[in-house]
């Protein structure tokens, strides 16, 4: 074998070479083996790998000049593993004046073939891009092939124009929008295998904007699960399935945008909970689900802002899931109503804090006659404040607080009147659909 030396700036790479020599005489020359290592402007210093393994100084002109700088560059070579030692001083140009400093640093260089077991461990590979948009695919693919079946497009009995729906009992309890159906007395169902069924109208609730239709069919239909839309969480991945401009099972995708909003439904009440996402929805989505990454039905597709970029609205499951119970024990949402019509309204500062209230309140206009307002005495200028202790800012607080638990039970209603809180004790009865 021979020792081959490479010198480049600041790095000194030495390699051993096989050679074709016969073993007896390679076996002699690692018993004495010199390294020389060149260094700009100074004398070779040498030192010799004796067979014990040990370097020791070789003497020459670095040991004319005292010896002492044999040691700056001591080396060690033992079976194909270069040992190099780190001088503390600056090997490249040593100050052979001073003596040799002796606390090296060992470091050994393994050649990467030779690197015994264990001794590194690769590193993770980084998932890449097409990893990451693969897991994408498969997700809302399978979203897509579990709840797609169940998707329905609906046509209202006498109207043009259709939507969609999501069939969430096997025996054929299908969800939508009640902007869809509109009052139909029925509507015609088309699977997304081409069936046909004839459905009849449960009961719809304007005031969420959502209706239910039973399905006749002989044989069980696909089915989706109504999830619990308070685990969504903003940023998750939601798929929106429906019949968009008659284009029938079109998937779209995106991320719930923003949870808790509140939208004006036709009715003129607020729907709350309203789900705010970036998945596209077109006309014809209305009724379709909005599916999690889980394959279940976290929202109800509503609308869109018009002229709007990915600004679109979905009715959470939760409100959907309390609707559907409604709709099957009463064929409608029971609310309880009181015989007034308000307006929100602030309340002067002084009066607010002398009350203990909010600065805003629901300011009666006029109340209907012989109403549960009118037989409790309340008045036109009295501004409703809390409702057996909730406070009340606005007409959407007080509609929200008379629903169908408040139905012939008494409640307490506090109102500012004159600069003076009262309270008044209302019996609420169930409010008559118009």
């Amino acid at each position: 074998m021979h020792a081959s030396v490479a010198y480049a700036d600041t790095i000194v790479a030495c390699r051993d070479v096989l050679d074709d020599r016969p073993e007896a005489e390679r076996q002699e020359r690692r018993k004495q083996r010199l390294v020389t290592l060149p260094c700009p402007g100074a004398v070779p210093i040498a030192t010799r790998l004796d067979g014990d393994g040990k370097g020791r100084a070789v003497p020459g002109d670095a040991a004319a000049r005292g010896g002492s700088a044999a040691a700056e560059a001591a080396h060690r070579v033992a079976a194909g593993r270069l040992e190099t030692a780190w001088p503390t001083t600056n090997l490249l140009c040593p100050d052979w004046s001073r003596p040799a400093m002796l606390d090296y640093a060992l470091k050994p260089v393994l050649d990467p073939d030779s690197d015994p077991a264990g001794a590194r461990s690769p590193a993770p590979e980084a998932a890449g891009d097409g990893d990451l948009l693969d897991a994408y695919s498969r997700a809302v693919a399978r979203v897509a092939e579990q709840v797609g079946p169940a998707v329905v497009r609906v046509e209202a009995r006498g109207r043009r124009g259709a939507g969609s729906g999501v069939v969430i009992s096997a025996d054929g309890l299908v969800l939508t929008n009640s902007h869809v159906v509109q009052a139909a007395g029925g509507a015609r169902l088309t699977t997304p295998d081409g069936q046909e069924l004839e459905a009849r109208l449960i009961g719809d609730d304007p005031d969420t904007d959502l209706a239910l239709l039973r399905a006749d069919s002989a044989a069980a239909l696909p089915a989706a699960r109504l999830a619990d839309s308070k685990t969504l969480r903003v940023g998750h991945l939601v798929v929106a399935i429906g019949n968009p401009l008659g284009f029938e099972s079109t998937v779209t995708a995106g991320v719930v945008s923003a949870l808790g909003r509140s939208l004006r439904a036709r009715s003129g009440r607020l729907i709350d909970d309203v789900i705010q996402t970036d998945a596209a929805l077109n006309p014809g989505n209305s009724g379709g689900p909005l599916v999690s990454s889980l394959g279940e039905v976290v929202g109800i597709n509503t609308a869109v802002i018009l002229g709007a970029q990915g600004i679109c609205f979905a009715v959470a499951s939760n409100t959907a899931s309390f609707v559907v119970g409604e709709l099957i024990r009463h064929g409608r949402v029971r609310r309880a109503y009181i015989g007034v019509a308000a307006q929100t309204s602030a309340i002067p500062r002084r009066h607010a804090r002398a009350a203990g209230t909010a600065a805003a309140g629901a300011a009666i206009i006029s109340i209907e006659p012989e109403s549960p307002a009118a037989a409790a005495g309340l008045a036109p200028g009295d501004a409703v404040v809390a409702i057996d202790g909730r406070a009340i800012e606005g007409v959407d607080d007080l509609v929200r607080a008379l629903d169908g638990a408040s139905i012939a039970r008494t409640v307490t209603v506090s109102v500012i009147r004159r600069g003076a809180r009262r309270d008044v004790s209302v019996v609420p009865v169930e409010r008559s659909r118009a």
